[in-house]
This record gives C-alpha cells, sequence and structure tokens, in this order.
C-alpha cells in the first residue's frame, strides 16, 4: 500500500480546487483504483487538502487485477479497502449483484445525468472517457461515422484495442453492437477491412500517431492531450455518439470507515472534485464543469445508450462473438 501523510504537500495539491475543510471526518481510509499512479496521487492529495483528518492508503492495479485481489480478499474474509475508484460501470454491476457494495443514497448526483449514476445509489461516475476514432493526419479522408471506416479506401487501415484485454473496449463493443444502425454488422465488416483488435488503447493509438495505420478506436484524452504536443493524428466524436468508461466510485459493503468513504464520494461528485479531473484532462462527468482544452463542450458530445446490467448478462456471449468474428 501507499501510505500518503496528511501533511504532505504535493503541487497537485497546492493547484487543487477550492473545497472546504471538514475536520469532523477522520481515521484510516483504504482505497483501490484503477486510475494512473499520478492521477490517484493527486486525487488523494486533493482529498485530505479538504478532509485532513483522514489518511488515505491507496493501492493501484489495472482493474482486472484489481478485481482479482479483491476477489481473493473475499474468499479469504478479509477485504481489505472501504472504497474503490475503478474503470467501468459493468465491474460495479457484477460487486453490486454480488452484495459487495454498500449504498448511499444521500450522495449529491442531482446535477448529474442519472443514465451515468446507479438508481439505487450504489456507485457513482466522476468522468466521461469517451472512445471514438483517432486517425492519422496522412489519411485518405476524415471520417465522421463508424461506417465510414469500412470503406475501401481504410481496408488494412485500421486499429483496434481487444475487447479480452481492454474494459473500454468492451463496453465500446457493447455500445455498438447495441446501435441499431451498426450491430454486429460493423465488426463484421471490420474483420473483412483486415482490422485486427490486439491489446489496449496505448497499442492502438501508438500504431496510428506513428502511421502503421491510419484509423483506429480509442479512448479521447490519448490523442487529445498529444495533439496539443504536435503528434500527428485528430480524434472524432462520431455522429452515433461515442461509448464511455465512467471511473465510477463505490462503497464496500465491508468497509470500516464508512464516514471517510462517504466523504471520499462526495468530494469526487463536487465541483472541486471535477475540476480536479477536468486539470487532469479527462472530460468531467458534471455538465456544469468545462472541459479540458481540445475537448468539445459537455454539449456537443453525444453519449451512446449503455445498459451496464444488460452488458453484465451478455458479457460471455458478446466476447464468445466477438472471438468467432476475428478468428482470436
Amino acid at each position: 500500500m501507499t501510505r500518503i501523510l496528511p501533511l504532505a504537500l504535493s503541487a497537485a495539491m497546492l493547484a487543487a480546487p477550492v473545497f472546504a475543510q471538514n475536520t469532523d471526518v477522520s481515521g484510516p481510509l483504504v482505497l483501490y483504483t484503477s486510475q494512473p499512479n499520478e492521477d490517484a496521487q493527486q486525487t488523494v492529495d486533493a482529498f485530505m487538502a479538504a478532509y485532513p483528518n483522514v489518511e488515505v492508503d491507496w493501492v493501484r492495479d489495472g482493474t482486472t487485477a484489481m478485481m482479482a485481489r479483491l476477489e481473493a480478499e473475499f474468499v479469504a474474509g478479509n477485504p481489505q479497502p472501504d472504497v474503490l475508484l475503478i474503470a467501468d460501470m459493468v465491474t460495479m454491476e457484477g460487486l453490486e449483484e454480488a452484495g459487495r457494495l454498500m449504498a448511499y443514497p444521500d450522495a449529491d448526483i442531482s446535477a448529474y445525468d442519472p443514465a451515468i449514476m446507479d438508481p439505487e445509489g450504489y456507485y457513482f461516475s466522476t468522468k466521461l472517457i469517451t472512445t471514438g476514432i483517432v486517425y492519422n493526419t496522412a489519411a485518405p479522408f476524415v471520417p465522421t461515422s463508424y461506417a465510414d471506416l469500412l470503406r475501401d479506401e481504410a481496408q488494412g487501415q485500421i486499429a483496434m484495442p481487444s475487447p479480452l484485454t481492454s474494459g473500454a473496449a468492451t463496453i465500446h463493443m457493447a455500445a455498438l453492437t447495441s446501435h441499431p444502425d451498426l450491430g454486429w454488422d460493423l465488426y463484421e465488416g471490420l474483420a473483412e477491412q483486415g482490422a485486427n483488435p490486439q491489446g489496449g488503447n496505448g497499442g492502438t493509438y501508438r500504431a496510428v500517431a506513428g502511421g502503421e495505420q491510419m484509423f483506429g478506436f480509442v479512448v479521447d484524452f490519448l490523442p487529445i492531450r498529444e495533439i496539443a504536443n504536435g503528434a500527428p493524428v485528430a480524434f472524432v466524436f462520431p455522429e452515433e455518439g461515442v461509448s464511455a468508461v465512467t471511473e465510477p466510485v463505490a462503497i464496500l459493503s465491508t468497509a470500516n470507515n464508512v464516514p471517510a468513504a462517504q466523504a471520499f464520494v462526495d468530494f469526487l461528485l463536487s465541483p472541486a472534485g471535477q475540476q480536479l479531473a477536468a486539470d487532469q484532462g479527462y472530460l468531467p462527468a458534471h455538465p456544469d464543469i468545462a472541459p479540458p482544452e481540445g475537448f468539445p463542450s459537455r454539449a456537443e458530445i453525444t453519449l451512446m445508450g449503455f445498459d451496464p446490467a444488460e452488458a453484465l448478462a451478455n458479457a460471455d456471449a458478446n466476447r464468445l462473438r466477438f472471438v468467432e468474428i476475428f478468428g482470436q
């Protein structure tokens, strides 16, 4: 575990949005997260600036590895975290179904889109990491629709992360195949185009930025951050919409410090917590917080319909269909 002392002041904490200090909440808080290390450090620093009597121990790993660790702890009867901050709603839906989460109905989500929140208050989306189309500026055309990737000019020029590896790619597949104008026909067409899904979003981005492929599906912040540094890429929010990994936060049913866990949820959902997400380069879930530079306004972004409970129920069938199409 990584111990962050309350008196430690990082540059991120000093620059954190204003959030009134609360000294009523205290004690140790254990956080399991899939955030990148730097983002996790900034999040914890900012939270402890607001709640100086709480000491946070945090563990970071990918969502799949984190869930394997947590399941082993459940089996041993000794789950460690009070609060989870992980990649996707489908994983949270599974934990809720298994009775592993504690509802927090008093969390203030009045400003948020109900579609990205659990209606019973077991988990709460904190940002929108969308997946759309990245293309190299040397590409033969500028795509505006997912269907454009089936054009002849895109043959053999498409990179994709694999839903067998990437949670964001899994959710993107579920959203696209549920869309009435796309469905599994799109994935069958991509296979005919020679697309070979593999690895995660980082590999897809590097393939397109390096010119090995001209088009790809990728999470938004990878190209948008690098465009400002001169990367030869552009990102498209397609006309059908984008899927989103929402990095939800939840309190474990076995939490030892419930008040601190609730305070952590409150902080992430507050305007200050949402501004921190924007400052880290992510699209905040709160509609009134301005997106980072390079993103369109929240009103210009269409989120594709997505039902996490349905995605959880269909997860095995969707993976099997994907393997059948791409021969993996």
